[in-house]
């Protein structure tokens, strides 16, 4: 029965922590060039830089000493990465350096944590055309680019992944590996559902233009990581 004021504590949204990490710098980067579609994503040749893998490496050091100091232990980690060459070598370098056996249930490839395709009017062009898209980003986040995907289109699959992974798991320690633009909006998405617990729902279903929505994700650029970059964010 609720007290005499009418209000009851609400009950956690998420049932895991979650961090997140962006790939270790890449050859893409290190050639200023967008490689964004599944098909070239995945082949070895747009990897690890030889900088991105000391920074995973790094990333994997300051994971372990966050959970050490949290009192969190390393066999709670679960590590869901994308499936391009950069962010699954990222992710095996933290495995590695947590000791988790990345072949084994705790490491998974997850497919819609993919990079954001922007069409093959960008594809393995020079990344100074992501500017052309980000300001398209901010006027209307539900327009994507030619066959490409906008930021709403994005953000529903990473709302599906979220929810998907915390009724899989509970008390976990999740890390997610990506991409620069996935893990800036999965940011503004997860910072909305922590004020409005339906948000996953109206965002993943994509039904109708949500008021909230353009307004959140419009601005997923604030929420910017670097290579290498881990940050706790549940």
């Amino acid at each position: 029965m609720e007290g005499s004021s009418g209000d009851s504590p609400s009950p956690p949204l998420l049932r895991n922590r979650h961090w997140i990490l962006r790939h270790g710098r890449s050859v893409p980067n290190e050639r200023g060039i967008i490689v964004s579609s599944l098909e070239n994503g995945t082949k070895p040749e747009f990897g690890l830089a030889p900088q991105g893998v000391e920074q995973a490496r790094c990333a994997g050091e300051l994971l372990r000493k966050e959970l050490e100091e949290m009192g969190v232990p390393v066999d709670s980690v679960k590590i869901r990465y994308s499936p391009f060459s950069r962010t699954t070598e990222t992710a095996r370098a933290v495995a590695a350096v947590l000791g988790v056996p990345f072949d084994g249930p705790s490491c998974k490839a997850t497919v819609e944590l993919r990079e954001r395709y922007f069409g093959t009017s960008y594809e393995l062009l020079s990344h100074e055309k992501y500017a052309e898209v980000w300001a398209v980003d901010e006027a209307d986040p539900f327009i994507a680019p030619e066959g490409g995907e906008s930021v709403a289109d994005v953000a529903s699959r990473l709302a599906g992944v979220l929810s998907s992974i915390d009724m899989e798991l509970q008390g976990s320690a999740v890390l997610i590996v990506s991409h620069g633009d996935p893990l800036q909006i999965f940011q503004a998405v997860l910072g909305a559902a922590t004020e409005n617990s339906s948000f996953l729902d109206e965002v993943t279903g994509l039904q109708k233009k949500s008021l909230i929505a353009p307004s959140v994700l419009s601005q997923h650029r604030r929420f910017a990581l670097n290579t290498g970059e881990l940050r706790r964010v549940v």
